[in-house]
């Protein structure tokens, strides 16, 4: 089951579990679409992996498949942006 994480891992923006803003890689590692398409390229910085639309969890399953609370962050600073 998706962990939902709660923010970006760059910038930190709150990205709540019905947000379409999020975007994951395949080991869910989050990012705002900002950050993703403006300073990564749609790569994941982490492990290179293609960074693709998060699903919404329905609302009547997050009661009992609650989003993770814990927040990440990248240990690095995220790459400046492009172009």
């Amino acid at each position: 089951m998706l962990a939902l994480r709660p923010n970006c891992e760059c910038c930190d923006r709150d990205l709540p579990p019905d947000s379409r803003q999020a975007l994951i890689c395949s080991f869910e590692c989050t990012f705002c679409r900002d950050c993703a398409t403006a300073r990564l390229g749609g790569r994941c910085p982490n492990c290179g992996g293609e960074l693709v639309a998060r699903p919404v969890r329905p609302a009547d399953r997050l009661a009992r498949f609650p989003a993770q609370a814990e927040r990440v962050r990248r240990a690095q600073p995220c790459p400046a942006a492009t172009g």
